[in-house]
């Protein structure tokens, strides 16, 4: 399988959906609400077609936030799929913080193996796989081949002296647990930095080296951790399960995830 041209498949896809969600994100946009009360826009509408679109080439079945729910009698005999979160921190999108990203991740058999998460605002990439590493840039909004492109990225971890212990955090959804764990940090370490941001961007924040620890004591769905996943685990971070200290798995029957902590 040539994991370099599903890669460079994958980050067009990001790059072109992340054009449309501008589009819209500069514009007087509507915001519509799902039954569970998150926020729903034509930026995550038209971003998903617009990459779906583009992975349907392959011939590997996609699992979208946007998509519908796919029955999992189905889903259960996919070895390989297409994970998408085509507009990750809605809530930041409707804010206008830019702390929003497109993501997609390969998955096989249940491992995140490749993934790419696409920060629009800031035409920063993350995109990770399998034997090719881990990488980071600033993009330019045509890309040509992925040689090209990791020549002008930057190899992950990169390695900073920071003088704190660094903690990142959910911007809109920090709980108790998670306020917990902050102070039993500090305890633990002489000087501890807390940050809060949205989306995919803590994930990567760990895979960068910009933060040490991310803990998610609070609900995620497997399409938010999919491709931050696969970039932190190819950096050389791991994923792991707050309980069984495992790492996450994908396209379970159930695709809540399970609290988790990168480090």
């Amino acid at each position: 399988m040539n994991y370099n041209q599903l890669l460079i498949t994958a980050i067009k896809a990001c790059v072109s959906g992340g054009k449309e969600i501008m589009r819209i994100y500069n514009s007087d946009f509507h915001v519509e609400y799902k039954e569970d009360n998150s926020p729903l826009t034509l930026a995550d509408k038209n971003c998903n077609t617009i990459i779906e679109k583009n992975l349907l080439k392959t011939n590997i079945p996609i699992l979208s936030e946007e998509g519908g729910e796919i029955d999992y009698n189905k889903r259960k005999e996919w070895s390989l799929l297409w994970l998408v979160d085509p507009l990750d921190g809605t809530k930041e999108f409707v804010k206008r913080n830019g702390e929003f990203t497109v993501n997609i991740a390969l998955i096989l058999n249940g491992n995140p193996i490749l993934g790419v998460v696409y920060v629009p605002v800031k035409r920063v990439i993350y995109f990770a796989s399998l034997g090719t590493g881990a990488f980071k840039a600033v993009i330019d909004l045509e890309i040509n081949t992925l040689e090209d492109l990791i020549l002008e990225s930057t190899k992950l971890p990169i390695r900073k002296n920071k003088n704190s212990y660094v903690i990142v955090g959910s911007r809109s959804h920090m709980s108790d647990e998670t306020k917990v764990f902050f102070e039993e940090k500090k305890k633990e370490h002489d000087s501890v930095e807390i940050l809060s941001i949205g989306s995919s961007l803590k994930l990567c924040m760990v895979a960068e080296g910009t933060a040490d620890v991310y803990p998610r004591f609070a609900p995620t769905m497997e399409w938010d951790t999919g491709a931050g996943h696969a970039i932190a685990n190819i950096a050389g971070f791991k994923v792991h399960d707050y309980i069984t200290k495992k790492e996450l798995n994908y396209n379970k029957e159930n695709l809540l995830n399970p609290w988790f902590i990168v480090f």
